[in-house]
């Protein structure tokens, strides 16, 4: 529902210099807006491949027509492109999961239309398993990026080049306590943020070679920075630990101009406040500054949930949004997860999320861990209860009841099927791996409201 880029540096009155309190005062009234949950999105990212050949790198000159044709689509998604050529489409913010579903759809269609005339289409893969990174894009961001991350190793280009995800979008949650307030919304993404890897893990080989993840794409990004992809200390109260992590996280770049950007090493927000150099931080370098932000779940005013790996299929991504907006926003759905994943929190221990060992286990085994796969299953089970309670369509309800026999009741998950298409499949002679039966066939998207 909103894009990584901040646009522009806002009204004047936000270009006089922060202190310190104003900073965390901004940071915890800005990032968790507070009320009943209404709202639902959803960013969708999607690598770009031949339709006939994806193991084929796309010539970029290829790539770059395929994206001007696809910009002058009148979509109602906003449309950008990543750094290595993915293509990402963020929903406007929906009053219902069934609107946002046929928004997307909708702007799907039109884009594989527009991709298909020049033979391409999107990939719903976690992680490319073939193509090395390939930066296309060459911006002061992504320059700057590319600096700081290549500090910490490879990953880095991996992530901003290689892997597409699916981010659901999702309000912050009431101001009071109980299953639908913010504080337990908070603590429940980050116990179901795992299994949620477990259950659509979807992308286990890299450079043409088996890993030993089943979600390589979330092994990337807890490899790729040693604190801006962490979530925030878990014993305190969500608004002081997010405004505590974001000062004290080194900032990425400082902008300046047209680049190349300084990129500081070691500089925390709150070290650039107190020195005040090069020059003094203002409110749009704080709000850019979250932006360089990678945690698991990120508080933007609503909830960003990053974890999901994109998913096989045209339609396969509404499942992961359904599941998980009737597991948040149905009140007795919210309760009874709630209570199922709250055990996990013995098997993650003390560390951040990703990097721990309930996240850690859920990139590498998937749903082959009895833990992960008995808490999919009832999650699954009360998905599937609530959704017809958020007015979602039996196409939809459908869609998830296929996906949870075919992968959660078999302790499977979809990097599974596909590791075992690309194992027998050694010859350039391969189907596109992003083969699957569709979720949801055209025009089933919206509810019956006859």
């Amino acid at each position: 529902m909103s894009s990584d880029t901040p646009a522009g540096h806002g009204p004047a009155e936000c270009d006089r210099p922060l202190d310190e309190r104003e900073a965390e005062e901004l940071l915890r009234c800005i990032c968790f807006k507070t009320g009943p949950p209404r709202q639902v999105g959803v960013e969708l990212e999607w690598l770009i491949h031949d339709r006939e050949h994806p193991w084929i790198p796309v010539h970029r000159r290829r790539l770059e027509r395929a994206a001007d044709a696809v910009r002058t689509l009148p979509l109602s998604a906003s449309l950008t492109f990543e750094p290595g050529g993915q293509l990402e489409l963020s929903s406007l913010p929906a009053g219902s999961l069934t609107d946002c579903i046929d928004a997307m759809a909708a702007d799907l269609t039109a884009v594989r239309g527009a991709l298909g005339r020049s033979g391409l289409a999107p990939a719903g893969l976690g992680l490319d398993p073939w193509h090395p990174p390939r930066r296309l894009l060459h911006e002061p961001r992504y320059d700057a990026m590319e600096v700081a991350f290549d500090r910490s190793g490879p990953a880095g280009r991996a992530m901003m080049c290689t892997t597409a995800s699916v981010q659901v979008c999702l309000d912050a949650g009431e101001e009071e306590p109980g299953p639908l307030g913010y504080g337990r919304r908070w603590q429940l993404a980050h116990l179901l943020g795992a299994v949620l890897v477990a259950v659509f893990a979807n992308s286990p080989y890299q450079h043409g070679r088996p890993t030993r993840w089943r979600s390589a794409r979330q092994s990337l990004w807890a490899e790729l920075d040693p604190v801006r992809t962490l979530a925030p200390p878990a014993h305190l109260a969500p608004r002081e630990a997010w405004a505590a992590h974001v000062l004290d996280t080194p900032v990425m770049c400082i902008r300046g101009g047209e680049g190349p950007w300084a990129v500081p090493e070691g500089l925390t927000f709150r070290d650039w406040i107190r020195a005040g150099v090069p020059r003094p931080p203002v409110r749009a370098d704080l709000d850019y500054h979250i932006s360089t932000l990678f945690p698991p779940v990120r508080p933007r005013g609503h909830l960003e949930l990053r974890m999901i790996d994109a998913q096989p299929g045209d339609d396969g991504w509404i499942v992961p949004l359904a599941v998980t907006t009737a597991l948040f926003d149905d009140p007795e759905a919210a309760e009874t997860v709630y209570r199922t994943v709250k055990p996990l929190a013995e098997t993650a221990g003390p560390p951040p999320a990703p990097r721990n060992p309930l996240w850690a286990g859920a990139a590498r085994d998937g749903l082959a861990d009895p833990e992960l796969q008995a808490a999919a299953a009832t999650c699954f089970g009360l998905a599937l209860e609530a959704l017809p309670r958020l007015g979602a369509s039996e196409a939809v309800q459908q869609a998830v009841a296929r996906f949870h026999e075919r992968y959660v009741a078999r302790g499977r998950c979809p990097a599974d099927d596909l590791a075992e298409r690309l194992a027998i499949s050694a010859a350039p002679s391969m189907p596109a791996v992003d083969a699957a039966p569709s979720a949801v066939r055209p025009g089933q998207g919206r509810k019956d409201r006859s």
